[in-house]
Formats: C-alpha cells, sequence, structure tokens
C-alpha cells in the first residue's frame, strides 16, 4: 500500500460555462443569474489551481467538460421553441465541473472486498445536472477500469438525491489506513431543498462494502441549508485526522463530534464559532469550501479561495487559527473567481480519489505537460464571453462543441466524443 496516496480529480471547466442561475438554494449562482461568464479565464483559473497542487508535491488527476448542449436530453423533454428557457439552459450547464459532485468514493481500506468503490451521484434535485451521470459515469468507468483494484457502481435509483462526495467526508490517521467515514444527509421541508437523502447514503455505504463501525449517518444543520449550504462541503470539510468545521454545521454538533471521537479516536476537530465568522460569512467567502490537504511535507494546508482573504472576518479568523498551534499550519489563496461566481469553491471542483496513481488511466493524470497542452487548447477554442441571451445559438452550440472536441483530441480520448 505504500504507493496510495490522495489524489485530486478536478473538472475542467467546459466551454459553455455560463450564469443561468439554475441551482435553487446557491446563493451565488442565484445573485450572479445573467451575468456574463468567461469561460476560457475560467478554465484557466482551473487548471493554474491543479498546478498549485501538483507545486506541492500533490498528485493530482482530471475529468473532461461533458458533452454540451445535452441535445439528446432535450429530445427526451420534448421541447419546442415554446420551451422554458430554464431548461434549454439546463442542457448548456457546465456544472459537472464541479466534480466534488461526480461521486462517493471509499478507498479500499475501508471496504469488504479491498477495492476502491465509487458511486456516480444521480443529482436528481436540480434539473440541470440530473443529466450528468450517464457522462460522468463512462469517465469514471474508463479512469478506473481496472477490476482488481476498482468497483466503478452506476446511480442510486432517483427515489433518492445523491449529490455525492460534496455530502461525504472521511477521517483517518493517514490516507492509506482504514478510515472513518462521515455521510452527511439534509432533511426536506426547509427553506431550500436538502438535496443528499440519507437514504441515498445509506445505500452507497452498503454497496461499498463498509464497516458500521466505522461509518457515521449524521444530518447536516437546517440552519445552515438555509443560509446557502447547499451542500455540506460548504460548511465543514476533513482531511486525515482533522475534521475543520463551522459551529453550525450539523443538527447535533455535540453528538457528532462526540461519535467521531467514539469511532476515530485521535481525531482533532477545529470548529470556528458562529461568534467569529457567520454562517452568512461562511457562505459568501467559502471558507469552507477549501481543500485540505497533507502535501509530502507533512504540514497539513488548507487552500482557500481568494473571497477568503477579502473577508475581514474570515481572514482575521484563519491568521490567528495560524498563531496558534493547531493541527492546520498553512493557509493557501487560490484565484477560481469564475467558478467562485457560479456558486464552486477549490472543494467543489475536485473528487477525492484514495488509490495508486499507477492504477488509473494514465490520460487522466496531469502533469506540466499536459497542463501547458490543457490551457493550449482552452486559449485557442474556448469562448472568451458568453451572454445567457446566446444560450440556445446554434454557432455558439458549434464552438463549445468543436473547443471539447479539441480537447479530447489532444488528450487521447476520443472515445468519449
Amino acid at each position: 500500500m505504500s504507493n496510495v496516496v490522495e489524489i485530486n480529480f478536478d473538472g475542467i471547466v467546459g466551454p459553455s460555462h455560463n450564469y443561468a442561475g439554475l441551482s435553487l438554494g446557491n446563493l451565488a449562482a442565484t445573485k450572479n443569474a445573467g451575468d456574463t461568464s468567461y469561460p476560457r479565464a475560467a478554465a484557466l483559473q482551473g487548471v493554474a489551481k491543479m498546478r498549485h497542487n501538483m507545486a506541492m508535491g500533490l498528485a493530482q488527476g482530471f475529468f473532461l467538460p461533458l458533452p454540451r448542449p445535452d441535445t439528446g436530453w432535450l429530445e427526451e423533454l420534448a421541447t419546442d421553441d415554446t420551451t422554458d428557457p430554464a431548461l434549454v439552459a439546463g442542457a448548456w450547464s457546465a456544472s459537472s465541473m464541479w466534480t466534488a459532485n461526480a461521486a462517493t468514493v471509499s478507498p479500499a481500506s475501508d471496504t469488504a472486498d479491498g477495492k476502491c468503490h465509487l458511486t456516480v451521484a444521480n443529482l436528481v434535485t436540480m434539473p440541470h445536472r440530473s443529466h450528468e451521470w450517464p457522462d460522468t459515469l463512462r469517465q469514471l468507468k474508463l479512469a478506473f477500469a481496472d477490476g482488481d483494484r476498482f468497483a466503478v457502481h452506476s446511480a442510486v435509483p432517483p427515489t433518492f438525491g445523491d449529490e455525492g462526495a460534496a455530502n461525504h467526508m472521511r477521517l483517518t490517521p493517514s490516507h492509506g489506513e482504514k478510515g472513518l467515514e462521515v455521510f452527511v444527509y439534509g432533511r426536506p421541508g426547509g427553506r431550500f431543498p436538502a438535496r443528499q437523502h440519507e437514504q441515498a447514503s445509506r445505500i452507497i455505504a452498503r454497496s461499498h462494502g463498509l464497516d458500521l463501525e466505522h461509518t457515521l449517518f449524521v444530518e447536516q444543520a437546517p440552519e445552515a441549508i438555509a443560509a446557502g449550504a447547499f451542500h455540506n462541503d460548504v460548511v465543514a470539510v476533513a482531511n486525515e485526522g482533522v475534521l475543520f468545521t463551522h459551529e453550525q454545521a450539523f443538527a447535533d454538533p455535540s453528538g457528532t463530534y462526540a461519535a467521531i471521537a467514539a469511532k476515530c479516536p485521535g481525531a482533532q476537530v477545529v470548529e470556528v464559532p458562529a461568534s467569529a465568522v457567520s454562517l452568512a460569512d461562511a457562505v459568501s467567502s467559502y471558507l469552507f469550501n477549501a481543500q485540505l490537504l497533507t502535501p509530502p511535507s507533512g504540514e497539513m494546508t488548507l487552500v482557500v479561495p481568494e473571497e477568503c482573504r477579502e473577508n475581514g472576518a474570515v481572514w482575521t479568523w484563519l491568521q490567528a487559527m495560524l498563531e496558534g498551534n493547531g493541527p492546520i499550519r498553512h493557509v493557501k489563496v487560490v484565484d477560481v473567481r469564475q467558478s467562485m461566481a457560479n456558486g464552486g469553491g477549490p472543494a467543489c471542483l475536485r473528487l477525492r480519489v484514495v488509490a495508486d496513481p499507477a492504477t488509473v488511466d494514465h490520460r487522466f493524470m496531469l502533469d506540466k505537460d499536459k497542463a501547458s497542452l490543457v490551457e493550449s487548447v482552452v486559449s485557442q477554442y474556448w469562448p472568451e464571453t458568453i451572454n445567457t441571451a446566446q444560450i440556445g445559438d446554434p454557432a455558439l452550440a458549434d464552438t463549445v462543441q468543436t473547443a471539447r472536441g479539441k480537447l479530447l483530441e489532444a488528450l487521447d480520448l476520443t472515445e468519449l466524443l
């Protein structure tokens, strides 16, 4: 198991990246609805973030944009010229860039059969994302095709909403060891929809063959969802033996912490009090939608968006944390403003997979040369801007499809065309 590490798979931002404001409960997405987007800049920001992680010595992978517009989905909906514009915009959505919603992942050390299990998320709560999973599943089956080491599952039945790793955390002394898997779900009936259903999480835990003694199901605080924490990773993130969380992340914080202590002795909770950082500041800055990482140096690092530095309360708390003797030793800042404006921070852009990188299809693993190749294709073919009034335009559709095709050709992944 010596070659097993955590690999972050980031979504390359697709050429149809736009601000149609389709995600109810995602305050940034709805606030910026109708604004002009910058797909080229968005994709380049994403690659720069991946380069940032590689520079820390971390393994980095990627997933590709899905085919857009999804004309097959529009045909299923029997669309015509009078169709609701939101449905048309849904066919153009580039939301698959947020690969934290691609799947839920259980490393081999946690599962009964000793394989790394991945279950693609059905994303049924939001129409614009509900048609992602078949194409995402194709990529997962290709990237993790080694059947001796990986088991890739189809989506949970659509009766139960599943939003993937954005509502799943793992606590363990080190990535390759057996860990405590924490599934966070929401209760329906609040101001915004609760996207992760408890039964979806339990289905995944059973299908992955998890030991219930090392599994925890926790309710997200309704007030967090109402404040715009549409996924748990907007208010909490875990890495190895550390849970970094807002005081109001969970419906029963003390009970959650006690259960973690009982099932994962030695785990540390770094709780940010609401008196220092309000839920509103946590959501607007995406303090917790950060990447909490352990680089080869061993000093745990929090990678936050630029918006955290611009929020006085958040930045003051982070500086005070660093002056202490806590487990998080460094804070690094990245610019992902185009993603942030659509409601996705650094953590949204990545799916964590604990595995030996050599067992993954090499075409999905990033290095400096491949990053330069992606940047070259994006700079040449991605639209510079998209106004929401252009959504549905046949000329723009041709541009978007051509751009994706050029990227797949450059990366030798044309079987995904």
